[in-house]
Protein backbone atom coordinates (compact mmCIF):
# COMPACT_ATOMS: atom_id res chain seq x y z
CA UNK A 1 0.00 0.00 0.00
CA UNK A 2 1.62 3.28 -1.09
CA UNK A 3 1.97 6.08 1.41
CA UNK A 4 -0.73 8.74 1.54
CA UNK A 5 -0.84 12.51 1.91
CA UNK A 6 -0.71 13.71 5.55
CA UNK A 7 0.99 10.44 6.63
CA UNK A 8 4.62 10.17 7.82
CA UNK A 9 6.98 8.81 5.18
CA UNK A 10 8.89 5.78 6.51
CA UNK A 11 12.60 6.45 6.75
CA UNK A 12 14.70 4.82 4.06
CA UNK A 13 18.29 4.57 2.91
CA UNK A 14 19.14 4.02 -0.75
CA UNK A 15 22.22 4.15 -2.98
CA UNK A 16 22.70 7.62 -4.43
CA UNK A 17 25.14 9.96 -6.08
CA UNK A 18 27.62 11.11 -3.46
CA UNK A 19 26.97 8.08 -1.19
CA UNK A 20 23.92 6.50 0.42
CA UNK A 21 20.92 8.78 0.86
CA UNK A 22 18.84 8.57 4.05
CA UNK A 23 15.56 10.48 4.20
CA UNK A 24 15.83 11.23 7.94
CA UNK A 25 19.14 12.97 7.19
CA UNK A 26 17.06 15.82 5.76
CA UNK A 27 14.73 16.17 8.78
CA UNK A 28 14.18 19.88 9.40
CA UNK A 29 14.15 20.54 5.65
CA UNK A 30 11.33 20.15 3.13
CA UNK A 31 12.08 17.44 0.55
CA UNK A 32 10.98 17.42 -3.07
CA UNK A 33 11.20 13.76 -4.10
CA UNK A 34 10.68 13.38 -7.83
CA UNK A 35 10.45 10.10 -9.70
CA UNK A 36 11.38 10.08 -13.38
CA UNK A 37 11.49 7.28 -15.96
CA UNK A 38 15.07 7.31 -17.29
CA UNK A 39 18.34 9.24 -17.35
CA UNK A 40 19.29 10.95 -20.62
CA UNK A 41 15.81 10.94 -22.17
CA UNK A 42 14.27 14.19 -23.44
CA UNK A 43 11.56 14.73 -20.79
CA UNK A 44 13.77 13.64 -17.90
CA UNK A 45 16.63 15.86 -19.09
CA UNK A 46 14.29 18.86 -19.37
CA UNK A 47 12.85 18.21 -15.91
CA UNK A 48 16.31 17.82 -14.37
CA UNK A 49 17.50 21.07 -15.98
CA UNK A 50 14.44 22.94 -14.70
CA UNK A 51 15.03 21.69 -11.14
CA UNK A 52 18.71 22.65 -11.52
CA UNK A 53 17.89 26.16 -12.73
CA UNK A 54 15.44 26.80 -9.87
CA UNK A 55 17.57 25.03 -7.24
CA UNK A 56 18.66 28.28 -5.51
CA UNK A 57 14.99 29.23 -5.07
CA UNK A 58 14.18 25.79 -3.62
CA UNK A 59 17.11 26.15 -1.19
CA UNK A 60 15.85 29.63 -0.22
CA UNK A 61 12.49 27.99 0.57
CA UNK A 62 14.32 25.49 2.85
CA UNK A 63 13.76 22.59 0.45
CA UNK A 64 16.06 19.93 -0.93
CA UNK A 65 15.50 18.12 -4.22
CA UNK A 66 16.05 14.39 -4.69
CA UNK A 67 15.53 12.61 -8.02
CA UNK A 68 14.73 8.88 -8.18
CA UNK A 69 14.76 6.40 -11.07
CA UNK A 70 15.60 2.76 -11.65
CA UNK A 71 18.84 3.66 -13.43
CA UNK A 72 22.18 2.44 -12.09
CA UNK A 73 24.40 4.57 -9.90
CA UNK A 74 26.90 4.85 -12.77
CA UNK A 75 24.15 6.15 -15.09
CA UNK A 76 23.07 8.66 -12.40
CA UNK A 77 26.65 9.87 -11.86
CA UNK A 78 27.05 10.49 -15.61
CA UNK A 79 23.62 12.17 -15.90
CA UNK A 80 24.30 14.38 -12.88
CA UNK A 81 27.74 15.36 -14.18
CA UNK A 82 26.54 15.99 -17.75
CA UNK A 83 23.72 18.30 -16.60
CA UNK A 84 25.63 19.78 -13.64
CA UNK A 85 22.80 18.84 -11.28
CA UNK A 86 23.36 20.22 -7.75
CA UNK A 87 21.11 17.64 -6.06
CA UNK A 88 21.13 13.94 -5.23
CA UNK A 89 19.92 11.22 -7.60
CA UNK A 90 18.81 7.96 -5.98
CA UNK A 91 19.19 4.62 -7.75
CA UNK A 92 16.21 2.30 -7.19
CA UNK A 93 16.80 -0.74 -9.46
CA UNK A 94 14.91 -3.04 -7.06
CA UNK A 95 11.92 -0.64 -7.17
CA UNK A 96 11.73 -0.41 -3.37
CA UNK A 97 10.98 3.32 -3.33
CA UNK A 98 8.88 3.02 -6.48
CA UNK A 99 6.66 0.53 -4.62
CA UNK A 100 6.54 2.66 -1.45
CA UNK A 101 5.28 5.64 -3.47
CA UNK A 102 3.20 3.59 -5.93
CA UNK A 103 4.75 5.02 -9.10
CA UNK A 104 5.14 1.87 -11.25
CA UNK A 105 2.57 1.76 -14.06
CA UNK A 106 1.88 0.04 -17.36
CA UNK A 107 2.49 2.60 -20.09
CA UNK A 108 2.16 2.60 -23.87
CA UNK A 109 5.43 3.04 -25.73
CA UNK A 110 5.66 2.67 -29.49
CA UNK A 111 2.37 0.74 -29.44
CA UNK A 112 3.54 -1.73 -26.78
CA UNK A 113 2.67 -1.90 -23.10
CA UNK A 114 5.74 -1.49 -20.90
CA UNK A 115 6.07 -1.29 -17.14
CA UNK A 116 7.81 1.85 -15.98
CA UNK A 117 7.87 4.81 -13.65
CA UNK A 118 4.98 7.23 -13.92
CA UNK A 119 6.57 10.69 -13.62
CA UNK A 120 5.53 11.81 -10.12
CA UNK A 121 6.59 14.36 -7.50
CA UNK A 122 6.10 14.30 -3.74
CA UNK A 123 6.70 17.06 -1.18
CA UNK A 124 7.62 15.94 2.32
CA UNK A 125 7.56 18.54 5.09
CA UNK A 126 10.37 19.24 7.57
CA UNK A 127 8.89 16.69 10.02
CA UNK A 128 8.85 13.87 7.45
CA UNK A 129 5.13 13.97 6.60
CA UNK A 130 3.97 13.68 2.98
CA UNK A 131 2.10 16.93 2.25
CA UNK A 132 1.63 17.06 -1.53
CA UNK A 133 1.76 14.71 -4.49
CA UNK A 134 1.56 15.03 -8.25
CA UNK A 135 1.14 11.91 -10.40
CA UNK A 136 1.21 11.47 -14.16
CA UNK A 137 3.17 14.72 -14.43
CA UNK A 138 3.71 16.57 -17.70
CA UNK A 139 7.06 18.38 -17.66
CA UNK A 140 6.12 21.88 -18.98
CA UNK A 141 5.39 24.19 -16.05
CA UNK A 142 5.65 21.42 -13.45
CA UNK A 143 8.81 22.56 -11.66
CA UNK A 144 7.43 26.12 -11.33
CA UNK A 145 4.26 24.66 -9.79
CA UNK A 146 6.32 22.61 -7.31
CA UNK A 147 8.37 25.68 -6.33
CA UNK A 148 5.20 27.69 -5.64
CA UNK A 149 3.80 24.86 -3.52
CA UNK A 150 7.05 24.51 -1.54
CA UNK A 151 7.22 28.26 -0.93
CA UNK A 152 3.63 28.22 0.36
CA UNK A 153 4.23 25.24 2.70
Amino acid sequence: MPIAVDQPVPDFTAPATGGDFTLSGLRGTKVVLYFYPKDNTPGCTTEGLQFRDLYPKFKAAHADIVGVSRDSLRSHENFKSKLDLPFTLVSDPEETLCALFGVMKLKKMYGKEVRGIERSTFVIDAKGVLRLEWRGVKVPGHVDEILEAVQAL
